[in-house]
């Protein structure tokens, strides 16, 4: 069925799906000139001119790679095709972080699966070295089957977490009531591909079968509307009249059409969520749980 012959009554699937078809064709920087291949011996590859980057995981080593620049704010894209297949026990991890004790950090985690199982989208925020603020979506689409892009908006006031142009995740700024926030330290993006059957699916029951050797995750599509650290100061795009164009990320804020699409991936596709689980903080949910 397509966008168009879907019914009012499914408005909310209907605007994640049109915005699905329009995200793919996002344009892409040059791997070559933005990123550095960190680990792996070979089995992370930059492919087709630098618009097309992989990384492998065999028995022996997974791969990773990371930006050349740091930044402080910005609206980053990357387009992903997850690894097809029986991937259980197997962790792609895409995600911005500083460097220290108390680093800050944000997480996009692919969990594996078994086949025809879907992927579980593990996300996380770490401030000031603290993190222990997870939530979990199963997708609703194979990310196997074609890219899908996996942006995070960060501004001085908060952090989107969105799929294919679709928020699902909001992590605020609420330094005033003594949330800290990252707005100090610059971060570089990371990815890697690398097994992690001791718990990466359902818990660590289901062990990596490396008779499925090699895994592959692709990337392209990589995009940085961003502030980029440069000799310890931060250097942000121009901002356009009106604030549209490049930069226009710095006030964005989440209209009502984008809150009620959060909330629907929220309501149907959230499977953990750290703001509900009583049992694991028993003295009281963290501040920004109990704050609407």
């Amino acid at each position: 069925m397509t966008c168009s012959a879907m019914t009012s009554a499914l408005l909310l699937p209907i605007l994640a799906c049109c915005l699905l078809s329009a995200s793919v064709s996002v344009a892409g920087g040059n791997f070559y000139n933005d990123f550095d291949i960190t680990w792996g011996d070979g089995r992370a590859k930059i492919l087709n001119n630098g618009q097309l980057l992989t990384l492998s995981l065999d028995k022996a080593s997974g791969s990773g790679f990371q930006s050349k620049s740091e930044y402080l704010f910005g609206k980053i894209d990357m387009q992903l095709k997850l690894v097809p297949g029986n991937s259980a026990g197997t962790v792609t991890a895409y995600y911005l972080s500083s460097q220290g004790r108390t680093h800050d950090e944000i997480d996009f985690e692919f969990l594996g699966n078994l086949s025809g199982d879907p992927y579980t989208l593990h996300t996380n925020v770490f401030t000031q070295g603290k993190g222990n603020r997870e939530m979990q979506f199963k997708l609703w689409f194979d990310p196997t089957n074609d890219f899908h892009t996996y942006s995070l908006l960060w501004n001085p006031q908060q952090i989107i977490f969105m799929v294919d142009g679709s928020p699902i995740r909001v992590f605020r700024n609420l330094e005033n009531r003594g949330v800290a926030f990252p707005k100090n330290q610059a971060m570089r993006i990371y990815s890697s591909l690398w097994n992690a059957d001791d718990w990466a699916t359902r818990g660590g029951l289901i062990k990596t079968d490396w008779k499925n050797a090699p895994f592959t995750a692709s990337y392209r599509g990589f995009n940085a509307d961003a502030c980029v650290w440069v000799a310890g100061r931060s250097r942000c795009p121009a901002r356009k009249m009106g604030g549209s164009g490049a930069g226009a990320w710095m006030d964005y804020q989440m209209d009502v059409t984008s809150q009620k699409r959060m909330s629907w991936v929220q309501k149907n596709y959230m499977i953990y969520n750290y703001c509900a689980d009583r049992k694991r903080f028993p003295q009281g949910l963290p501040t920004e749980c109990t704050i609407n």
